[in-house]
């Protein structure tokens, strides 16, 4: 048996100009993932990242057919949990292109969007097959049924149409539980390690330590159920699995040593939350000669950080935590399950900047209850916040989240096509809030960055804290204006 594992990428279609150089290019985690699984269990496994290598769909098919695997999985993944859907326009790119080849084997597409929607996907895009769970065991179950030319309705989570056209679906398999021995990755032999870089923002200061980088996971799932999130998806239930801490310290530990690599992110949705799991990888990792060099970011909510622990986390080598704020006002942000107060959220930033660690606040506009005046508050408090860098997102149905199935209830206009969902395409089409139009919402979070990334106060702490260049390097990153379909 063989199979080649493609992280499809498509970069340019989702970010713009901005994936030119400003966005990082990461190690593809749920390519790691499987990859590890299945070549434990004695598969012949290839990956193709074709958005590292910058591999079109041409040289990508080149390569699949040359290596005549049994099964081509797509894996539709982006740098965060709700970035898979806009992944879907490269997978079915791909897709397309291999049917144009007539490629001889089969197609498995997995991923959080196909998760949610797995039916849908293998109805309208040019897959064999899809999965309706995480993956793994799917991929290896088809792969056997397959070779041996079995029934695929033995095969866990695999969702195909029969020869009628009709859709068959069948139950997913159990979650895997044992991470560190069956979900590990370690396949970082195969992947392009010299082409992955971190976001700028992460190296303020250091431009020039971008590269190398990587990207791992301590946790999957999350036990919140925000309603814009959809990270669950693939799970099927708000799990919160974690990988030992040792383990994981001793795959940053081969990062560093082989790979020479110091600059991290912690994919987890959210690392801060368990105590004995998250200290124990930081008093680990402060243990480490090279602990100083690290810099490290991760996720956290503002009601899961406690000040007593930011001195540790700082001395493991954790330089940025990504807060979701969400919104000024108590209303929107309660309707996003998100039960705060503006106080609260204040305190836990300056503590955490107290504590020499920088805080990336995360603001969505366009909630459910949002108008231009709750909008007005959001930003005026990121401005107030002055975080060293924040993300201003326009709120979405995601599939798999609750606002993608109450808009479905609602007869609520969502994106004509996949790349709709991405926050920086062309087409970008964010939701209508009760007082707002779609179009409102895009324009003024564009409108929201542009005014922080230039306001005198946030530059002038940007010089004194990360130098002149930083501040030169944003006033440019800011320059640049993205086109955008639904202002025209």
């Amino acid at each position: 048996m063989s199979v080649v594992i493609v992280n499809p990428g498509g970069r340019k279609k989702v970010y713009q100009s901005l994936g030119n150089d400003l966005t990082a290019i990461e190690p593809p985690l749920w390519t790691r993932l499987i990859a590890g699984y299945l070549m434990d269990r004695k598969v012949e496994t290839s990956i193709i990242d074709t958005e590292a290598l910058e591999l079109d769909n041409l040289e990508c098919v080149q390569q699949i057919i040359s290596k005549k695997p049994v099964l081509v999985i797509i894996v539709v993944y982006g740098h965060q949990p709700s970035a898979s859907t806009q992944s879907m326009i490269a997978a079915r790119a791909l897709g397309e292109s291999l049917r144009t080849a007539e490629f001889a084997g089969k197609t498995l597409v997995v991923g959080g969007h196909v998760a949610a929607l797995p039916e849908r996907t293998v109805i309208e895009e040019p897959f064999d097959f899809t999965c309706a769970g995480e993956g793994p065991e799917t991929a290896l179950q088809l792969l056997h049924v397959l070779q041996d030319n079995k029934p695929l309705e033995s095969v866990a989570g695999l969702v195909w149409k029969d020869e009628f056209e009709q859709v068959k679906r069948n139950a997913n398999p159990p979650l895997i539980s044992d991470l560190d021995s069956q979900l590990h990755g370690n396949v970082w032999h195969m992947l392009p390690m010299e082409k992955y870089r971190a976001h700028n923002w992460q190296c303020f200061g250091e431009l020039n330590k971008r590269m190398p980088y990587a990207s791992i996971y301590t946790t999957l799932g999350c036990p919140y159920k925000c309603v814009f999130c959809c990270i669950n998806a693939p799970f099927n239930e708000s799990k919160y699995r974690c990988r030992s801490p040792q383990v994981v310290v001793d795959e940053i530990d081969l990062l560093v040593t082989k790979y020479g690599v110091k600059t991290f992110k912690i994919i987890d949705e959210m690392f801060v939350l368990k105590k004995s799991h998250y200290l124990k990888i930081c008093s680990l990792l402060a243990e480490k000669p090279y602990a100083h060099e690290l810099n490290i970011w991760a996720y956290a909510r503002v009601d899961t950080i406690k000040q007593e622990t930011l001195s540790l986390m700082r001395n493991a080598g954790i330089r940025w935590l990504a807060l979701g704020i969400e919104s000024a006002d108590d209303k929107v942000r309660d309707g996003a399950n998100k039960s705060l107060d503006e106080e609260s959220i204040t305190t836990i930033v300056r503590e955490i900047q107290k504590a020499d660690i920088n805080v990336i606040g995360n603001f969505i506009f366009g909630l459910p209850h949002d108008s231009v005046f709750t909008m007005t508050k959001t930003l005026e408090l990121a401005k107030q916040l002055n975080c060293e860098f924040a993300n201003f997102y326009s709120a979405m149905a995601y599939p798999g989240s609750q606002l993608y199935t109450n808009a479905l209830e609602n007869n609520i206009e969502l994106p004509k096509d996949w790349s709709g969902y991405s926050q920086h395409s062309y087409d970008c089409a964010p939701l209508a809030t009760e007082f707002e139009t779609s179009s409102t919402v895009l324009k003024f979070r564009d409108d929201a960055f542009h005014d922080y990334f230039s306001s005198a106060d946030y530059l002038e702490m940007i010089a004194e804290k990360f130098g002149e260049e930083t501040k030169i390097h944003i006033i440019e990153m800011s320059k640049t204006r993205l086109k955008r379909q639904i202002n025209e």
